[in-house]
């Protein structure tokens, strides 16, 4: 999950009785049955499922239980075509799996001294992706590197001719703009150069050994425990023809206090040079004295995972798609948290989005008429990994991208009462939001942009992958002024979220949740997606959108 703001995540005394409170919706809405949508999600993220791990025993319990749920649904296989010519429920999806083979050697050494570190403390390094199945360093220099960004549009180049190869690159996260609001890379809102995967693929390309990322809770907007959780367990990478060409060696994060510990013993002073690092002018800086060692094994190899896949045919146009989406994985089982529970259940995370596909599947079905547009409910795998069953839907696609309209995705929906407004992960401009807005204005709902442009919301959800390739996508969120409470309720119950329990075994569900605001929600989405399914529109980004282009060299494909 991207996380961005979750408005409501403790109990709440809302109930339904309080939906009237709004306008009332177009009459060919659909109502949801919040009780449905609780019974799944507590179903989804029970410990039977481990926590839906891709290639695991989760795996195939969520697989089992979301396609029995949509085929009783209504809908029909939209996945891979099988030998006798009809569709599987599924799309295979190849995934590189690696994991470190038991307690890795990490070290770092200052004058002289060697000092032990611990993963999941000081450090949290990742499983090698770069195909390797031994990684062993010794003796690393360690350079700092600013923001890790090469960006010639821009003129800023942070690495400036210096030769990593042999060496640890040591970078900060988030843009060169987030502590100013100013500057070339859209002030607080995140660029893609302030992405964590831009800066390893950047390190693979510079020739690094090894790149670590000092972690910052504000810029990176979650704590410690969100990175140790994410990067000290299974990894998972889309297969690739040479791996070290997007990834370096080593890859991993380093909490800030040890940072500047390091700074301070090479006689460096990390705010400075953070400030420093803010100017196209930077230079990197190598941390006399101190050298990085690291030794452990890798188990890696290609193992296959599934994005489950149900469809609605279109009764004119079938060859023209809506997609609605979600992942239905989580982190599976991992290191135990304070009170030794070791199952990350997921259960907003992204159990409500699952459920959400699945019950939009059923209004649509039990609608008057099909619509005239294909409909996929597409339930992707490995999003928690890097949006890897996304990635790999947009790359090697069921139902062409050039004719597909638009793409809704759905993780982390509110379970519990309404809000006043919704919000979207980034605020990309393109007809899709216009037209979401407008809904929403029917529905009594404003659109509330998103909050925190710096967290790089935009490109850490399921949409991506498709935005990037031209098709007009959004990502839903729930909103934050809550009806009973306002935006002060929201704000609070977000904060407890990310410190408490994203990406952590406490995202569990409970039996105080409504999934009333979560069902009235859902109507706008389907309200939104069934008109474009019942229309010959085409929704297409800004005139100055980068993916603008890439929408307009497909343009031929949908005269």
């Amino acid at each position: 999950m991207r996380h961005r703001a979750i408005a409501s995540l403790l109990p709440l005394s809302i109930t339904l009785a309080l939906l009237p409170a709004f306008a009332a919706p177009p009459a060919d809405a659909p109502t949801f049955d919040p009780q449905r949508l609780s019974e799944m999600v507590k179903t989804l993220s029970s410990d039977d499922f481990e926590g839906r791990g891709p290639a695991t025993a989760g795996e195939k319990k969520t697989i089992d239980y979301v396609t029995a749920q949509m085929q009783a649904a209504g809908l029909q296989p939209g996945g891979d075509v099988q030998a006798d010519g009809t569709r599987a429920w599924t799309q295979a999806v190849p995934l590189l799996r690696s994991d470190i083979a038991g307690t890795p050697a990490l070290s770092v050494t200052v004058d002289g001294k060697p000092r032990t570190l611990a993963q999941g403390e000081q450090i949290a390094v990742r499983a090698a992706m770069d195909g390797s199945k031994t990684v062993e360093i010794t003796d690393a220099p360690i350079v700092f590197v600013g923001y890790g960004v090469t960006a010639p549009e821009r003129d800023w180049d942070d690495f400036k001719g210096i030769d990593l190869e042999g060496k640890i690159a040591l970078v900060l996260v988030n843009d060169p703009d987030y502590e100013t609001g100013e500057g070339d890379f859209g002030g607080k809102a995140m660029t893609y150069y302030g992405r964590w995967t831009y800066k390893y693929e950047e390190a693979a390309r510079q020739g690094a050994t090894g790149m670590l990322v000092i972690h910052e809770t504000e810029p990176a907007s979650y704590g410690w425990a969100t990175v140790k959780n994410s990067n000290t367990n299974t990894m998972f990478d889309v297969v690739r023809e040479d791996p070290s060409d997007t990834h370096p060696k080593l890859e991993g994060w380093v909490q800030r206090d040890f940072a500047v510990e390091l700074f301070k013993a090479a006689g460096l002073d990390f705010d400075v040079l953070k400030k420093q690092a803010q100017s196209r002018d930077f230079k990197p800086v190598v941390l006399e004295g101190e050298t990085f060692s690291a030794k452990y094994d890798v188990d890696s190899e290609v193992i296959t995972s599934y994005n489950i896949v149900g469809r609605i045919e279109g009764s004119k146009r079938p060859d023209e798609t809506v997609i609605y989406s979600g992942h239905w994985d989580h982190l599976g089982i991992g290191a135990p948290d304070a009170n030794g529970d070791r199952i990350y259940n997921g259960a907003v995370d992204n159990a409500t989005g699952t459920a959400a596909l699945i019950e939009m599947g059923r209004a649509f079905v039990q609608a008057d008429a099909k619509p005239e547009r294909s409909i996929v409910f597409l339930n992707v795998t490995a999003e928690e990994k890097g949006l890897l069953g996304s990635e790999y839907y947009a790359s090697k696609p069921l139902y062409p991208l050039s004719k597909t309209v638009a793409v809704i995705n759905m993780d982390a929906l509110d379970p519990h009462g309404p809000a006043r407004d919704f919000s979207t992960s980034g605020s990309a401009r393109q007809d899709l939001l216009d037209t979401l807005v407008a809904t929403a204005k029917r529905f009594d709902l404003r659109y509330t942009a998103d909050s925190k442009p710096e967290a790089g919301y935009f490109f850490r959800s399921d949409h991506f992958p498709f935005a990037k390739r031209g098709v007009p996508a959004v990502s839903f969120g729930s909103g934050e002024d809550m009806v009973d409470g306002g935006p002060a309720a929201g704000r609070e119950f977000s904060e407890e979220y990310t410190a408490n329990r994203y990406h952590q075994p406490a995202d569990e569900w409970e039996a105080g949740w409504t999934f009333g605001g979560m069902a009235r929600d859902l109507q706008l989405l389907y309200t939104v997606g069934s008109e474009l399914a019942n229309s010959d529109r085409w929704p297409n980004w800004s005139s100055d959108s980068e993916f603008r282009a890439a929408r307009d060299a497909s343009a031929d494909e949908r005269k």
